[in-house]
C-alpha cells in the first residue's frame, strides 16, 4: 500500500480540492500546524506526497499555517521530493517549479480556479464555469489520485471536458507528468 502524504494549506477558497484526496483512507493531510523542517522529515517518510493550493514558480503557498515562511515548498524540499517519482503538484505554476528541479510526478501550469484568474489570463467565463471546472478537475483527479502520473495526466485530459468553455480548454492545456 502507498503511504501518501497530502500538503493541503487551510485555504477556504481552496477547498474544492478536498475531492483529490477525501477518499484515500491512509493518508496523512497537513493542512498546518507544523515547521519546515517538520514537514521535510515527513515527506521522506512517505511514499507520495500531493501538494495542493495557491502557489507561483517558487513553490507552494503556506497560506500562514505553517510558522512564519510565505512557502511551504520551496527549494528547500526538493531533495526530498526528488526521490519520489508519482508526486503530485496542483498550483498555479507548479509546472515552474517542476522542470525547474526535475521532479517527478502529475503537476499543472496556470491553473484558473478563480474569476480574477481568468481576467489577469485574457479568459473569458461564463457565471458558474470557474466553480465547474473547479469541481470536475477535483472529482477526476480524486478518482485517479493513485494512478501513475503518466496515466493521470491522460485520464484527467481525456475526461475533464466542459464544452464551450474557455477556462476548461485553457486548464486541459496545462496539465503535465514527467
Amino acid at each position: 500500500m502507498i503511504k501518501t502524504l497530502v500538503i493541503h494549506p487551510d485555504d477556504r477558497s481552496t477547498d474544492f480540492l478536498k475531492p483529490i484526496y477525501q477518499h484515500l483512507d491512509d493518508a496523512t493531510v497537513l493542512i498546518g500546524g507544523k515547521t519546515k523542517d517538520e514537514v521535510r522529515e515527513l515527506i521522506e517518510q512517505y511514499d507520495q506526497v500531493i501538494m495542493l493550493g495557491h502557489g507561483s514558480p517558487s513553490g507552494l503557498f503556506s497560506c500562514g499555517n505553517f510558522g512564519s515562511s510565505a512557502m511551504i515548498i520551496d527549494h528547500s524540499m526538493v531533495a526530498a521530493l526528488g526521490s519520489k517519482k508519482n508526486n503530485i503538484y496542483i498550483w498555479c505554476n507548479a509546472d515552474r517549479f517542476v522542470n525547474m528541479y526535475y521532479l517527478k510526478g502529475f503537476y499543472t501550469g496556470m491553473f484558473i480556479s478563480e474569476y480574477s484568474e481568468a481576467s489577469y489570463c485574457g479568459v473569458s467565463s461564463f457565471n458558474g464555469e470557474v466553480e465547474q471546472s473547479n469541481d470536475l478537475f477535483a472529482d477526476i483527479v480524486g478518482q485517479s489520485v493513485l494512478m501513475e502520473a503518466k496515466n493521470l495526466q491522460a485520464n484527467t485530459k481525456l475526461l475533464y471536458h466542459i464544452p464551450h468553455s474557455e477556462v476548461n480548454r485553457y486548464n486541459s492545456n496545462r496539465l503535465y507528468y514527467r
